[in-house]
């Protein structure tokens, strides 16, 4: 811009910093195209802010395809005016998906790791949320839209336990599941810079975390009201198709 512009380097940078402009940065959005859009914002929302008594509200999605990274050599440790530093290059040791249900009232999160990502495993995850729930509470899911979760042996399982009830997202609505919080929270701490050996390495540093999540877990607080969002929107209007 300096160049096109005849100015200084320093002057360029000098208005933009006046106006707060950041040319260079650049953030992602997508506006759900759900024709039920509002109806399931209002109703998870809902669940977050006012969860039914006697109820237990929980966030389940599933991260898949976590790599078990090896870094042929081994990190550099953080060092006064120097960041951390690791290798760019690496071995894989294959992949494993963890399956975890947020507890909204509380923070806490079951998981578990699987090989795949199938109905099967999903239901396994489910029956291991059903073992940990104490009886006489019902359960309130929220879930993406992911085919594994509408599966017709998942609403078989569904029948045959009463107490649950799955709350869909809006499509490309991911961003009202609260366990997305805990997935990059989990990427950023303990995921994105470690080096894995074996795939069971990566499996036993999930399990870790997770242990020690649950021995300071803090309970999910939503702000913002579904009122307040819908407001939003409209004022930035534009249009969902």
């Amino acid at each position: 811009m300096a160049k096109a512009t005849g100015v200084s380097l320093r002057s360029v940078q000098r208005i933009w910093a006046a106006h707060a402009l950041q040319p260079h940065r650049v953030r992602s959005f997508k506006r759900s195209r759900d024709p039920n859009f509002t109806e399931k914002l209002i109703d998870i929302v809902g669940l977050y802010v006012n969860p039914p008594e006697h109820a237990v509200v929980l966030s389940i999605d599933e991260k898949s395809q976590i790599q078990a990274l090896d870094r042929t050599q081994p990190g550099l440790p953080l060092k006064p005016g120097r960041c951390g530093t690791m290798t760019h290059d690496y071995k894989r040791h294959g992949t494993t998906t963890l399956f975890a249900a947020l507890n909204v009232l509380d923070g806490k999160v079951i998981g578990r790791c699987m090989q795949r990502h199938r109905h099967e495993e999903f239901i396994r995850f489910l029956n291991a949320v059903e073992r940990e729930v104490p009886e006489g509470k019902t359960i309130e899911a929220v879930v993406d839209n992911y085919a594994t979760h509408k599966h017709p042996k998942v609403r078989e399982w569904l029948a045959r336990h009463p107490r649950w009830t799955f709350h869909f997202t809006p499509t490309s609505g991911s961003w009202l599941n609260a366990v997305e919080t805990f997935f990059s929270v989990l990427t950023r701490r303990r995921i994105r810079r470690g080096s894995f050996h074996s795939l069971a390495d990566l499996q036993a540093a999930i399990k870790h975390y997770l242990a020690e999540h649950n021995d300071d877990p803090k309970p999910f607080v939503w702000t913002a009201s579904a009122a307040s969002i819908l407001d939003k929107l409209n004022r930035l209007n534009i249009p969902a198709v």
